[in-house]
């Protein structure tokens, strides 16, 4: 039973996913990001002034890869890192002003299009979506990569 319901779990995230791709593109030009480099992206999108420490966990990486893309990404202009104001070892990551910008322009083309998915559905529809959220991020954590060690 699980393992017909994980098929039919992820065979319903990728589709979503590559719609989604397919219907609004990505947040930067393909390729001009590695995958890493965006999901860096976001993660400091959602979390402004997180530190290298913080985002490689939330990665599941290791701080050093996380300070190469921080690098690469702030050679760019993508990123800004600034010092801590109370501890100067520590580097606080936020985006640069034009890739806020299309990062949220780009989110604001997604949110869109999904609402107006989620409109068309019934309210049963929606009512069941939502029951299953906290659901999902049970299952997201669980697959998280510092979750996955820890059963080892």
């Amino acid at each position: 039973m699980s393992e017909a319901l994980t098929e039919d779990l992820l065979a319903a995230i990728g589709l979503v996913r590559r719609h989604l791709r397919r219907s609004v593109g990505r947040p930067f030009p393909e390729g001009a990001l590695t995958d890493s480099q965006g999901e860096l992206i976001r993660t400091v999108r959602r979390n402004p002034g997180i530190s290298v420490a913080e985002a490689a966990a939330e990665l599941g990486l290791v701080a050093n890869t996380v300070s190469t893309l921080v690098g690469q990404l702030t050679d760019r202009g993508l990123l800004q890192r600034t010092p801590d104001q109370t501890d100067r070892r520590v580097a606080r990551l936020t985006l640069t002003d034009p890739a806020r910008e299309q990062v949220e322009a780009w989110r604001d083309r997604r949110t869109a299009l999904v609402t107006q998915a989620l409109d068309d559905l019934t309210r049963t529809d929606r009512d069941a979506l939502r029951a299953a959220l906290p659901v999902l991020a049970v299952l997201a954590e669980r697959l998280h990569p510092e979750e996955q060690k820890e059963r080892i």
